[in-house]
Order: structure tokens, then C-alpha cells, then sequence
């Protein structure tokens, strides 16, 4: 394995409890992405540096783009509908009750337009998670369970191929995808042997390569499909979190990082711990997919 030769820079002095789920937005050319346990939204115009956050009234698990201004955020039972423009938020889906105790976490949007909302105990203290997919009607079927931290939901350039992680075993599961019928076929595991840390988020590039963020080890590495690392790139902070391509070529990989639970110890040898980073990786993303909403969740 090689470490990457570009070093990943700061981006702004923002810092996230435990950042997560970035998502660029092409139209607009800006970055969403949240703290969980802030619980805030943000988003970033990087030609500007300029840095708006929302608050949230619950523990926020993901971001997702939608085909108009709006983004669909995961909040702690739900699917909510958030229109930055004028701050109102609006349920859209749940795809578990209350009474699980659970919360959603890790949720993305493929490229038909459906949503894969995934759920767990707070803090993986249960394997009571499960992995949902809901499509542009909003009917809602159970894919997996038996899951602890749900992570890394992303797609082959091809489409034939998803990934998911249960960060608590450490595997990146790699299914046989069929796009048109949204459904899961066979699972094998990327080895990537070696690699500090476990799976968090996770983002595809156009060669079809794999940026895993390892959480606990202070890398994104990128593995490629048949299992191998073919690089990596060090980051100022061991809780990398999640990662995604933008940037106007798409060629900028943004990276999120959390501090919660480091000791004082661990803050004082990593101050950057909480922070956004980007780097040049060297390969294009690709462009993030967007749900479309059903027709009464469209504005009047």
C-alpha cells in the first residue's frame, strides 16, 4: 500500500463532535454534511469559505439531496424534509417505530432514486440495526438486519455492485446489486488486510475504487474491487468518518472527522480531531444522486 503523495488540508476552523455524511451538491456547488450529536446541518461554499449550520432538534445521522433546494436529513426516528431557505422541517418517512429504541443512522440515495436508510442503538450498544430501502413512493422494505453500526452505503460506477459496513465487525461487504429491482444478491468481503481502524463512511470513485474511512485509524484508504489497497491518505485525526468526492471536477475527496470520546490527552495531540479536511486523491468522484420526491412532498 502507498500513501497518497498530497497531504489533506483543513478546511475553515468548524469543529464537528462527530461529523459525518458528506454530500456535494452540484448545482449549487456546495457541501452539506452533519454533526451528529451537535446535532447540526451544514453546508460550505469552499470559493468562499463561507459556513451556514442548521440546528436540528434530534441526533442527525445523515444528509441526502433531493431534486429541488430542499435535502432530506435521517433524524433520530425519521426521515424529515429541510428547506434551508426558510429553516422549515417536515417529516417525510419512518421506516421503524419508537418502541425499537433505535436511531437512523448512514443513509444514502441510489442512483434510481430510492433511499437506503439504515438504523442502530445508539453508540452500537445492540445488534438491533437493520438497513431499509424506500423507494419514490415511500414504501419501505427491511434488506438486512442483525446490524450494530450501519456505514458505508455506496455503488460500483456500474451499478452492480453496493457496498455496506457494519463498522463494529469490520468488513466491507461488497453485494451483488441488481439497480433496476433495488435488490441484494451475493456478499463477499473486501480483505483489504493490514488497514488501521474499521470501515465508516465509505465513497466510490469513476475508476470504481472504494475511499474507506477508518474510523480509530486516521486514514481514508482506497481499495479496489478485487480487495486490494491501493493507496492511502493520513489524516491529522483518528476518527476519520466518512469522505465524498466534489469540488467543480469532482476531484476534491472531502473527509469528516469527530473527537467524541478521545481523552484530553488525545484532543491535545490531535486539535484538528472535528474537523473538514479535503485533498486532491488524484481521481474523479462521481455525481451524487438525488430522490425525488413524491408528489405530496412537492411544494404547492
Amino acid at each position: 500500500m502507498k500513501h497518497g503523495s498530497k497531504r489533506a488540508e483543513r478546511i475553515g476552523a468548524n469543529v464537528d463532535v462527530v461529523g459525518e455524511s458528506p454530500v456535494w451538491c452540484g448545482e449549487s456547488q456546495r457541501l452539506w454534511w452533519i454533526d451528529i450529536r451537535a446535532p447540526a446541518l451544514r453546508r460550505l461554499d469552499p470559493s468562499t469559505g463561507a459556513l451556514e449550520s442548521f440546528a436540528m432538534p434530534d441526533l442527525c445521522g445523515a444528509v441526502m439531496l433531493t431534486r429541488d433546494a430542499r435535502v432530506l436529513v435521517s433524524l433520530r426516528l425519521g426521515v424529515f424534509v429541510f428547506d434551508p431557505r426558510t429553516s422549515v422541517l417536515a417529516p417525510l418517512c419512518a421506516p421503524e417505530t419508537a418502541s425499537l429504541d433505535n436511531r437512523l443512522n448512514e443513509s444514502k440515495c441510489d442512483r434510481r432514486g430510492r433511499l437506503w436508510v439504515s438504523t442502530m442503538r445508539d453508540f452500537g450498544l445492540a445488534t438491533t440495526g437493520a438497513l431499509y430501502r424506500i423507494d419514490a413512493q415511500l414504501a419501505c422494505t427491511r434488506m438486512l438486519g442483525e446490524i450494530t453500526v450501519p456505514n458505508a452505503i455506496a455503488w460500483s460506477p456500474d451499478d452492480r455492485t453496493m457496498y455496506f459496513a457494519d463498522t463494529r465487525d469490520g468488513r466491507l461487504r461488497a453485494y451483488d446489486f441488481d439497480a433496476n429491482a433495488g435488490k441484494l444478491g451475493t456478499m463477499r468481503v473486501l480483505n483489504a488486510e493490514g488497514l488501521p481502524g474499521r470501515p465508516d463512511g465509505a465513497a466510490v470513485d469513476e475508476e470504481g475504487g472504494v475511499w474507506s474511512a477508518r474510523y480509530g485509524g486516521g486514514i481514508v484508504a482506497r481499495i479496489l474491487p478485487d480487495g486490494r489497497v491501493d493507496r492511502s491518505v493520513a489524516l491529522p485525526a483518528t476518527q476519520v468518518t466518512s469522505c465524498a468526492f466534489g469540488g467543480p471536477d469532482l476531484r476534491t475527496l472531502f473527509v469528516t472527522t469527530a473527537r467524541q470520546k478521545l481523552t484530553p490527552a488525545e484532543l491535545a495531540a490531535q486539535p484538528a480531531a472535528g474537523g473538514l479536511f479535503a485533498v486532491d486523491v488524484g481521481v474523479a468522484g462521481l455525481p451524487e444522486p438525488r430522490f425525488t420526491m413524491p408528489a405530496a412532498a412537492r411544494p404547492s
